[in-house]
Formats: structure tokens, sequence, C-alpha cells
């Protein structure tokens, strides 16, 4: 039984959903299986039929910001997340500690937290978290406020049992010390995540970004089931090749180029590591903290002058390169009933999740996966501007019909749009322009969603996407 002053290491543990669904329990105890994995696992049989009796299970693309609003909609769900976010505090993480970028899986993590009474040690871990130090202010201010965190004096810390307490400070002055030998770098803390902290240094601790997941989610006492789409300890980046033949570097140039702010001393000089797992470490371009907000990207965007032909991943050396994607996602695209590639940044947050070896067989081949549902993006914004919604689709197909599925070597075995994308989940409203004749030719059946109330514009909430879901299963 859970107790608000317990162990971190007493809390309940997180299911395994990744079981293929016909795979027994053999050597378990079935008194200590969760109900819902069990009724998850016996709720199939051995020709892959669904029962709806149970609830489906999920899998769900989406970057940070972009799949928040909507993740409530998945009650079986894992989350699958892109880790080449170069954007605020994460930025300034990579430059100085290099590995990937954990910003968007920090930003999950902390929106799957359990709802917890305000107040409530649960809420002040939450609160803690989810924390950012100041902006609009010196540096030498936001170093003491970080500070006093670190030693366990801010008021942040009210109302967290002590156990927890020091787990996550433990972690907080691992970062420190990782931050103090490099001291050279001049690490800035303007606009700082204390949760991409706590994450970065649990990383680095294990020297594992899922260890640090499984860290994070059991201090939180959450089941959610994140998984980073690429399993490495290195940088990962992403660029982009336009119709024109211009080549861009990095999520935030191709996405939302912000303001940054420079430090005070000199870039070091700094040598690129070779290839490992298919990514290297990259030189970091600028010795800047990017000043991103979600609020800034939705002000407005100055238009891409060419449209995006390809998304690629590349190393320290600039070299092209093909990393692994995480064997657990592929696990999951062959267990998994019902995918979703989630509203968000389409070449940025949904197309690094897909421009890997062996996802796009995994996805047409998978037994289970009977339904591909894209929800639609409201508007468009710098990377897709002026698509339409068969522009989308395509653009999902095209990826996923590259040399990705052979990791650039031959010919990839190409396969029907709707063997990528079955369904389309599309607003009241939308300023996307729906074709629905042309989007039916291509084998996937439109579903027109009530846009979410309460707000000026059309937007999607849990709410509108749950009911949407729904109504794709019905069918």
């Amino acid at each position: 039984m859970y107790s608000p002053d317990s162990s971190v290491f007493d809390l309940p543990f997180q299911p395994d959903i990744t079981r293929t669904p016909h795979e027994t329990w053999e050597g378990d105890n079935p008194s200590l299986v969760p109900d819902d994995v069990r009724v998850h696992a016996q709720s199939h049989v051995s020709d892959g039929n669904y029962h709806s009796e149970s609830k489906p299970s999920f899998l769900v693309i989406s970057g940070g910001s972009g799949g928040n609003s909507i993740c409530a909609a998945f009650d079986n769900a894992c989350f699958v997340l892109p880790v080449s976010d170069d954007g605020g505090s994460s930025s300034e993480i990579i430059r100085v500690l290099g590995g990937p970028s954990i910003g968007d899986v920090r930003s999950r993590l902390v929106r799957l937290i359990p709802p917890a009474p305000p107040g409530s040690p649960l809420d002040a871990v939450r609160t803690l978290l989810s924390y950012r130090l100041p902006l609009d202010v010196l540096e030498s201010e936001a170093r003491d406020e970080w500070r006093s965190i670190i030693e366990g004096h801010s008021s942040l810390w009210s109302g967290i049992s002590n156990d927890r307490k020091e787990v996550i400070r433990g972690f907080l002055v691992y970062f420190e010390n990782e931050i103090l030998r490099r001291a050279h770098k001049y690490f800035s803390f303007l606009n700082g995540s204390i949760g991409n902290y706590f994450l970065a240094g649990a990383q680095g601790f294990f020297r594992s970004l899922p260890s640090a997941i499984f860290l994070f989610s059991t201090i939180t006492n959450s089941q959610a089931n994140i998984l980073p789409v690429i399993v490495t300890n290195h940088i990962t980046t992403i660029a982009v090749e336009l119709e024109d033949g211009t080549k861009i570097l990095g999520q935030c140039q191709i996405s939302h180029p912000a303001p940054v702010v420079p430090t005070d001393s000199e870039l070091p000089s700094l040598e690129p590591l070779s290839p490992v797992d298919g990514v290297a470490e990259t030189i970091p371009q600028h010795r800047f903290n990017v000043l991103y907000s979600q609020q800034s990207k939705e002000d407005g965007y100055e238009p891409l002058h060419s449209r995006i032909s390809r998304l690629y991943y590349i190393n320290g050396y600039g070299h092209e390169v093909y990393p692994k994607p995480n064997p657990e996602y592929i696990k999951n695209l062959s267990t998994s009933e019902v995918l979703v590639y989630s509203c968000g940044s389409l070449w940025t947050s949904i197309i690094p999740c897909l421009a890997l070896r062996g996802v796009a067989s995994a996805i047409a081949g998978s037994r289970f996966l009977r339904v591909k549902v894209l929800i639609l993006n409201s508007k468009n914004d710098r990377e897709t501007d002026g698509y339409t919604a068969v522009d989308y689709i395509r653009a999902i197909a095209s990826v996923l019909n590259s040399q990705y599925s052979l990791g650039g070597i031959g010919n990839a075995t190409r396969y029907p749009i709707s063997a990528f994308v079955t369904h389309l989940v599309y607003l009241e409203g939308t300023e996307i322009e729906v074709d629905l004749e042309t989007i039916t030719t291509l084998g996937v059946r439109c579903i027109l969603a009530d846009k979410a109330p309460n707000f000026a514009t059309p937007q999607y909430d849990a709410a509108v996407v749950r009911q949407a879901i729904e109504e794709v299963l019905a069918q």
C-alpha cells in the first residue's frame, strides 16, 4: 500500500505492457500480475482478433508540447518521443554535457504525473520538476536560486518527504558536479528547467535515458510508458533538405528560429567523437541558450522559402547516419492495436520517429496494428506552410517508403498509403484544406471532430480526441 511518506522504491511498479498479446505469463505468479495487464494479454486470440471488452492498446508518436494537451485521451498507451530538440534549456545541456535531448521526454513525464490534491507531496514534486529558473534576471541571480535548490533550502522542497527529496537532490547535485567539471564552457542557468536538470543528471549517472525515465516515473508515482525513439548517450541531430537543395541543421532552425542569449565565454574547441550506434556527438553550433516558448511559436512564423523534401540524421562530421530505433519502439509497433500520429510539428516531431531503419516494415507488417490514425493539425506552421491534409498524408507515406527501411542501402519495399495511415481526424473549422474525395481514394477514412469548447480558435483537447478515436474504433 502506497503511503505519501514511503520510500520511492516502495511505490507501485510500472507494468510491462510491451509483452506480446499472445505471450503467457509463464513463471509469474498470476496473483501478482496487474489486472489491466492480465486482461490485456487475455483479450487476444491466436488469429489476432480483438475482443471489444478490453481497452485497446495505443502507440502514440508525438513531440513534447504538441501532444501534451491530448495525451490524457489514451488510457492504455505507449508514447514515443524524439530526442532531437535543441531548443530551450535543452540547448544549454546539450552544449555543455552532450547527450540526447530530454526536453520533450521531461515535458511528457511531467504532464503524465497523476493528479494530486494541491499541497500534497506528489503535487509538490510536480511543482518542483516543472519549475523553471527565471529568465529576465542577471545570470548571478539565476545561479543563486539554483544554489538554494540543490542545497535544499528553497521553498520548492516544502511538502516533499525527505526520502524523495534526497533522491531528487542527489541527481541534481550529480548534474551540478558534471557542470563544474566543464566550467570552462560556462553553463547558463537562465530559463533552466529543474525537471530537465534532474533527468539529465539521472541519464548521465546511469548512462541510460530509459533508466532515467524509469526513475522519474517511479518518483512521481506515474504509470506512464514513455520511450525515447533512439536509445543513445550521444547527441542526436536532425537536418532537412529543401526542394531547392538548401540544407538546414537542427530542430530549432527548422521549426522555430528564436532569439538567443550569448554566454560570457568563448566556445571551446571540441573534437567530434566517433559514431556510436549510428549516432555521434555533434559539435555545438553556438554557445547560446535558445529562448523558445510554445507561445512564441504560435504567435507567427516566417515560412521556409522552399518545401522540405526529406529529413535525416547527421553525426559530428556532418555525415548522414542511419541510427537504429529503440528496440522497445519496434516491439510496441508489433503488439499495439492503434497507432496514432499526434498533432504537432510534422517534420520535427513526427517524422524523426519514422525516418529510421525498420519502422516502415514494423508498421505495415504488424499483425495487431489495425488502426493507424493521423490527427491533423488545426493550422499549418513554418514546416508545413501551404500544406493540405493530402500533403500531410503523403509526407508520412513518402518518408516511410524511402531509403530508411533499408538504412540507405538498396531499394526499399514500397507500401500503399493505407498501410501507414487508415484514418484522418480533422477539426471542425480547421485552416488546413481537407479534400475528402482525394483522401478517400488514397484508402484513408476521414473523421470530423468537434473543436474543443472554450477556445477562440479550433483546437483539440483530450475529450475531443477521445471521442474521435471512439468513432474510429466503432467503424
